[in-house]
């Protein structure tokens, strides 16, 4: 991973007060040339219970590290650091109450909340437009809030260890993001929009409840790494007959279809018309059929590598294109060599 939180550097540019047990922070004793010096700053493994105002004195301030205290609130005066890169707040009390209401006007780059109290992402952090690094893993947050397609530089988004059931399709719009941590949650389902995120490198869903994979994860073609363990992904093939028959427009719409039976605008009223062009080609390579609402949920089974066989979702046109259920999952029809995904195309598919 290319985003770092930080490491201090010698010289006159780093002030370290970290595990130096400090109940307050005092700055009477730094000379104003070593605050407007100072770029980086360490009051991490100590027991303040808030964030001092004198903060706001270390004028070139660039890094932060504020980890392990008892904080349950940030000051108002950290939002005058206008240079401010890199917050590091990991294992405090802080929540969705504690941040200042002015702090999505900060510049940061990198922001780690893991370990605290929040079960909501707070709304300023969504306004942090520069933020490449967002993690608050280890919180008690039960949603992502559909806000977060306004972090469009992030690249790192950790959020494991909460109690989140659903991953917002908006997600799928920030373009650059690389690193996806959606571990240790209660996600039952992969939304198929996340194709979109063309940069994905990573993608951590181990300990969730999935039972199955959209297809169209197929198109993440940068994915190196997903991690699935832990799940409860059916291991052995598995159809839902339950099947609503088609009405009698869609069974005229799949006979003009299938058949290539040529028609013409002038031919037909315009709602037929548009209802024709929502058809549905059925992904067995078998069947030659469309649908339009009517078809069969199904869980058709994919070599990754060619060690691993994933669940993804697939909708077939009628129960007919499901094939038999195979004693063997190893062998059942529905591997197919066209579905197959290259081991250059994902290094590591981590299922136990």
């Amino acid at each position: 991973m290319e985003i770092h939180e930080g490491a201090a550097a010698a010289g006159d540019s780093v002030l370290d007060f970290s595990r130096l047990s400090l109940n307050t922070f005092s700055t009477d004793s730094i000379s104003n040339e070593r605050k407007r010096d100072t770029k980086q700053l360490y009051l991490n493994y100590n027991r303040l219970g808030s964030l001092p105002s004198s903060v706001s004195l270390f004028c070139n301030l660039e890094f932060l590290d504020i980890s392990h205290n008892g904080l349950s609130a940030i000051c108002e005066g950290i939002t005058r650091l206008t240079r401010l890169k890199t917050l590091i707040a990991k294992n405090n009390r802080l929540d969705e109450f504690s941040l200042p209401k002015e702090f999505g006007s900060l510049q940061l780059e990198v922001l780690n909340f893991s370990g605290n109290r929040f079960e909501e992402i707070p709304l300023q952090c969504m306004k942090l437009l520069r933020l490449q690094s967002l993690s608050l893993g280890g919180n008690r947050l039960k949603s992502i809030p559909a806000e977060i397609e306004h972090l469009t530089s992030l690249e790192l988004l950790y959020l494991g260890g909460n109690l989140i059931s659903a991953i917002p399709p908006e997600v799928a719009n920030l373009p650059y993001l690389s690193y996806l941590v959606l571990c240790d949650n209660r996600i039952q389902s992969v939304p198929p929009q996340l194709t979109r995120l063309h940069s994905l490198r990573s993608l951590s869903l181990h300990n969730n409840l999935l039972t199955y994979l959209p297809r169209e994860i197929l198109s993440l073609v940068h994915l190196q790494e997903l991690s699935l363990r832990g799940n409860p992904l059916v291991v052995r093939f598995v159809k839902e007959m339950t099947y609503d028959p088609p009405s009698l427009l869609e069974l005229a719409g799949r006979t003009v279809k299938s058949r290539n039976i040529p028609y013409y605008p002038c031919d037909l009223p315009s709602n037929l018309l548009r209802y024709l062009d929502l058809a549905s080609k059925c992904p067995n390579p078998k069947c030659a059929g469309v649908y339009f609402d009517s078809c069969v949920r199904h869980i058709k089974f994919v070599d990754f590598c060619g060690k691993y066989r994933l669940p993804l979702m697939h909708y077939l046109c009628s129960p007919e294109c499901t094939s038999p259920c195979s004693s063997n999952p190893q062998s059942d029809a529905e591997s197919e060599d066209e579905s197959s995904v290259p081991a250059d195309r994902l290094q590591r598919v981590l299922l136990g």
